[in-house]
């Protein structure tokens, strides 16, 4: 579904800011993007929709080279959301916010007004269709943003820090509703400084380190590598530090490396604990 072979980028007259950069994503994958501010993950976002072209390299994405696409025929495979809602809200009321890009990407006229309505009751605006954005809080505004891209139906979502803002109810909320997105099939690449979440609700987790990328696999096996976090400007989530302080004292649980929740933690170490108490009656 995605592409990049060697890509290197950089802005007029800057440093080099995304170098060498080879991935491939596959159909329905659930993709964290991790790094510490400035490592480019961003502007790795950006050439996914064609907003940036590469310097050099190549960008493929569902079949399309973004060099030699143009932007609104990327727009009808990615649907982009951007840390700061107000750089992508422009219209004058929710309703006209979310129809924009159903409008000027040729869906039918009558089937507008459900999609829109569809898509604000998924954020839980419904009730707002009518207010300017201006009157919303950020919140809000950055629910609206959402709603505008999964509107569009687009097979790849592209969300850069979609929790920004939010209260951690409906921020878990919005990561749910992307949770159902991916389960009814699209392509999720999702940057988070929230190692705790990517854990959570990533498969796989690409690190970047000074426009490198330094670790890319399943998400709990890169949560497991301190030292590549912690060179990357990144903390290892609590419950894996924990689980590597135990298995530490207590070398036979190694199988509590693949919590990824206080809950799954509790029920590993019960199950083994019962294991053991098994063992010892026999």
């Amino acid at each position: 579904m995605i592409w990049l072979e060697k890509v290197c980028f950089q802005y007029p007259d800057g440093p080099p800011v995304l170098q060498d950069i080879t991935l491939h994503i596959g159909s329905g994958e659930f993709v964290a993007l991790l790094g510490a501010n400035g490592s480019g993950k961003t502007t790795l976002l950006k050439l996914l929709n064609g907003l940036l072209r590469p310097v050099s390299g190549r960008v493929v994405i569902d079949g399309l080279d973004t060099a030699q696409s143009r932007t609104s025929q990327l727009a009808r495979r990615v649907g982009f959301l951007f840390q700061n809602p107000d750089h992508q809200i422009f219209c004058s009321t929710v309703y006209e916010e979310i129809a924009f890009g159903l409008k000027n990407t040729g869906h039918p006229t009558p089937a507008i007004p459900a999609l829109v309505r569809e898509a604000a009751r998924q954020v839980g605006l419904e009730h707002l269709l009518s207010a300017s954005p201006c009157t919303l809080s950020k919140s809000q505004r950055q629910q609206v943003a959402l709603a505008s891209v999964l509107a569009l139906g687009t097979p790849i979502l592209v969300l850069d820090e979609p929790t920004t803002g939010q209260a951690h109810r409906t921020g878990r909320a919005i990561l749910e509703l992307i949770r159902q997105m991916h389960r009814a099939g699209r392509t999720i690449i999702m940057v988070t400084h929230d190692l705790e979440l990517a854990l959570m609700y990533a498969q796989r987790s690409i690190v970047l380190q000074n426009g490198r990328v330094t670790a890319d696999g399943p998400t709990r096996a890169i949560m497991s590598q301190r030292e590549v976090l912690l060179a990357a400007g990144l903390e290892q989530p609590q419950i894996c530090q924990l689980a590597s302080l135990l298995q530490k004292d207590f070398p036979a649980w190694s199988a509590l490396h693949r919590a990824a929740t206080p809950s799954e933690m509790l029920g590993a170490i019960l199950h083994i604990r019962g294991g053991e108490r098994s063992g010892r009656s026999a």
